[in-house]
């Protein structure tokens, strides 16, 4: 056996809910074609129907990943309009560059770094209320190799 194999196995002996909860979404997604984020986006698998071996394999897989990763693109994304909003109200000299995974990568003036950076977290922080706290860590540079996280 594999030494990742065995790892996965050790790691679902372990945490048990964890295994359940995708095994309830692999087969939600065989009876209703679909599963959803937390916040009710779908995303439909019409191959897990195919009678391919493979491609059920494949869509069973995604329907896996899908509520968790999409979860998160979702709390970003809700991030990302929330921050956009605060800077064109705040006038203050900073905008979003893009978005990478996870993360928001804002141009900002120096003068308002301190300002940004508070604003940033509490709002990223703030997006969406689940049991565990989301938490946010900001970073600072003058370009992406420089970059050292800020500190209240």
């Amino acid at each position: 056996m594999s030494e990742a194999k065995t790892f996965i196995e050790k790691y679902f002996s372990i945490h048990h809910a964890v295994r359940e909860y995708l095994d309830t979404l692999k087969k939600k997604a065989h009876d209703d074609g679909f599963v959803q984020t937390y916040f009710g986006r779908r995303r439909y698998f019409p191959e897990i129907e195919s009678g391919m071996q493979m491609l059920i394999a494949q869509a069973e897989r995604m329907a896996q990943n899908m509520p968790i990763q999409g979860t998160q693109a979702d709390i970003v994304k809700m991030a990302m309009l929330s921050v956009s909003g605060w800077l064109k109200q705040s006038k203050l000299k900073a905008n979003i560059l893009l978005q990478v995974h996870d993360e928001l990568v804002l141009e900002v003036a120096r003068e308002d770094v301190n300002t940004v950076y508070k604003g940033v977290k509490e709002i990223m922080e703030g997006v969406a209320k689940f049991e565990v706290s989301l938490l946010v860590e900001v970073k600072a540079g003058l370009n992406w190799g420089e970059m050292d996280v800020v500190s209240s």
